[in-house]
C-alpha cells in the first residue's frame, strides 16, 4: 500500500486524531522528490562517509507487537491501531543504519487502514536484547524513510478546506544522529501546484459571513 493513498474517511479521523509531538525533536516530516527548488541559501559540507557497522544479517522484528508495546507511543495511536484484515497490521517497515550502532536500527511507519495516512513514525535502537525508541512523531501525514544513515522525516501539510488527497504541500525534514540523539540538520519546505492532471484545484474559500 502506498504511503500517501487517502480519502475523506481518513480526513475526517485525522481531525480527530490532532497534531501530537512527541520524542527527542520536534515538528515531524518523509521524502518527496518532486516540487519547488529548496529556498535555503546556507551552504552545507556534507560529513565523512564512514562504512556501515551493521553488516550482520537484518534481525526482523515483530513491528505491531514492538509499537503496542512501547510506553512512549500514545494510547490514540494504540488504540489506531488494528489489524486491516486478518493479522495484517498497517505498518511499514525499515531496517538500516542510523545510530552506528552494532545492529540495524528500525523505523516504523503506522498509518491508517484502506487509505494509509500516516499517523505515527518511530526509531528503535538495538539496546542488549531490547529495542528502545529513540525519535517518534505523532501528527497526521507523516511519514519517515531512511536516506544513505539520514532519518527523513516528511509531513504534508494541509490548508483549511484541503482534501486528504491534495495537500497544499510538505515539510521534509532531516535528522541525524549525534551525541545519543536525533538532531535536525535540514529542512526543505514545499508548496505543491494546484494544477492536477491538467485541472486545477479549488483554493479554499472562507466561509461568508453568518455560514457556520
Amino acid at each position: 500500500m502506498g504511503p500517501w493513498a487517502a480519502s475523506g474517511t481518513a480526513m475526517a479521523g485525522l481531525a480527530a486524531f490532532g497534531l501530537l509531538a512527541v520524542g527527542c525533536s520536534t515538528g515531524g516530516t518523509g521524502t518527496r522528490d518532486e516540487g519547488p527548488a529548496r529556498t535555503d541559501t546556507v551552504a552545507r559540507t556534507p560529513p565523512p562517509v564512514t562504512p556501515s557497522t551493521t553488516s550482520a544479517p537484518v534481525k526482523k522484528v515483530d513491528a505491531a507487537r514492538l509499537v503496542l508495546g512501547d510506553p512512549k507511543v500514545s494510547k490514540q495511536v494504540k488504540a489506531d491501531l488494528k489489524p486491516c484484515a486478518q493479522d495484517a497490521y498497517p505498518i511499514d517497515t525499515s531496517y538500516g543504519n542510523l545510530t552506528d550502532g552494532p545492529a540495524h536500527d528500525v523505523v516504523v511507519n503506522v498509518m491508517t487502514c484502506g487509505d494509509a495516512v500516516g499517523i505515527g513514525t518511530y526509531v528503535y535502537r538495538r539496546v542488549d536484547d531490547t529495542y528502545k525508541n529513540v525519535f517518534a512523531v505523532e501528527a497526521p501525514a507523516v511519514y519517515s524513510t531512511i536516506d544513505r544513515g539520514d532519518l527523513v522525516v516528511t509531513q504534508q501539510v494541509y490548508a483549511k478546506g484541503d482534501p486528504v488527497s491534495y495537500p497544499s504541500g510538505e515539510i521534509v525534514t532531516t535528522y541525524r544522529w549525534s551525541a545519543n540523539k536525533f538532531t535536525e540538520y535540514d529542512r526543505v519546505e514545499n508548496e505543491y501546484s494546484r494544477v492536477v492532471d491538467g485541472d486545477v484545484v479549488e483554493e479554499p474559500q472562507p466561509a461568508s459571513p453568518g455560514e457556520s
